[in-house]
């Protein structure tokens, strides 16, 4: 079965402007599979139009169930576009993804990840709002919220963890991601050692649930030492592409939990490696999330590896995720994205990335030029 075309463009969804102001999520890059069964894949995690000739140059004419080859020959940077050939070979078989990669369960248990507007590092933002945020979160059905720990004082997100922690009550889950060199985009410097041991054993005597990339992605030893002084899970990965620095954190113990992102670690089949070299060494695989209609995607890989968590993000307060991707359903037949049941983000039984993709709303909603 061959691929006879690759189409990737912008659309933008009708929002008005208090929606788009509060957050909500209107743009996404759209990858199209045309195949000659007359079957076409969809993902809305594209990469930039500019990249178009690329991929069709690897693409075109090839057998669109031969994966392995195609990340062999360069697919891995363009993770998005293998989403899309996925989608197609699901319809295909009238099989959900994760159903054809051997996933055993349609459901998993999402946390959210939220990001206020204004300052990046959120020292505008009191304990207190964010304390309410999850417990608005609670409230809707969801299990865990993860924030930044940007803070110019890092041991202020410890009381802050304190307080969230009191609002919601011990089983709500709250994580801390420190995102390695980001910080440096508002004149922080990544952490020392010294800094991230105080920090974690603040965390872990407030209740947080891990911390997320507490050093610079190309230090292997650092997060390995931490770990081993702290109970609280170090985790991390979002930033590396393919394989071979997933090896080398496995290799060096770097991380409690490794987490692969599923677009830019390399698509689906890529973090299903991933996963699998992280059980040979007994270390738990939780992917790095996106939202809306993206997410198709992530969930797949999720569900197909069988990880105890989904990363949903980014929210911004005081939306909830079903509030922020709503406008995406403008191009679905179906009346959800996806359900939220008893805490647990469920994926449909539709074939392929399980997204009932409306072809003349796409086309309707197209960025023209």
């Amino acid at each position: 079965m061959r691929i006879t075309g690759i189409d990737i463009y912008p659309i933008r969804l009708p929002a008005s402007k208090d929606e788009i102001e509060a957050g909500a999520q209107i743009a996404y890059n759209v990858v199209e599979v045309s195949t000659d069964a007359g079957v076409r894949g969809y993902s809305f995690a594209g990469p930039a139009v500019s990249q178009l000739g690329g991929v069709r140059q690897l693409l075109v004419g090839k057998d669109l169930f031969a994966i392995e080859r195609h990340l062999a020959d360069g697919l891995e940077k363009w993770g998005g576009v293998e989403h899309a050939l996925w989608d197609a070979i699901g319809r295909i078989a009238k099989q959900p993804v994760y159903r054809l990669l051997g996933g055993a369960r349609n459901r998993v248990t999402p946390y959210i990840t939220c990001v206020w507007s204004g300052k990046a590092d959120q020292q505008h933002i009191s304990y207190r709002e964010q304390a309410e945020q999850a417990l608005r979160l609670k409230k809707a059905g969801f299990k865990g919220m993860k924030i930044r720990a940007w803070r110019p004082n890092p041991l202020d997100d410890a009381d802050a963890c304190t307080e969230i922690r009191a609002a919601t009550g011990p089983e709500f889950a709250v994580m801390f991601d420190r995102t390695a060199h980001a910080p440096e985009s508002v004149g922080q410097a990544v952490w020392s050692f010294e800094t991230g041991l105080k920090v974690a054993r603040a965390l872990q005597r407030a209740g947080a649930y891990w911390l997320e990339e507490p050093f610079a992605r190309d230090d292997f030893d650092s997060p390995a030492r931490l770990g081993a002084m702290v109970d609280i899970p170090v985790t991390g990965g979002e930033g590396y592409l393919g394989v071979s620095s997933f090896q080398k954190c496995l290799e060096h113990r770097t991380y409690d939990i490794l987490q692969p992102e599923g677009e830019r670690t390399g698509g689906i089949f890529t973090c299903r490696k991933v996963a699998f070299m992280a059980e040979a060494y007994h270390i738990p695989c939780i992917l790095h999330g996106t939202m809306g209609l993206r997410l198709a995607g992530w969930l797949q890989a999720t569900l197909a590896i069988g990880a105890a968590w989904q990363e949903v993000a980014l929210v911004t307060p005081p939306m909830i995720p079903q509030q922020q991707w709503e406008p995406g359903l403008k191009v679905l037949r179906s009346k959800e994205m996806y359900r939220i049941e008893d805490g647990e983000l469920v994926a449909s039984d539709l074939p392929g990335l399980g997204l009932d993709v409306a072809p003349e709303a796409l086309a309707e909603y197209r960025v023209k030029g």
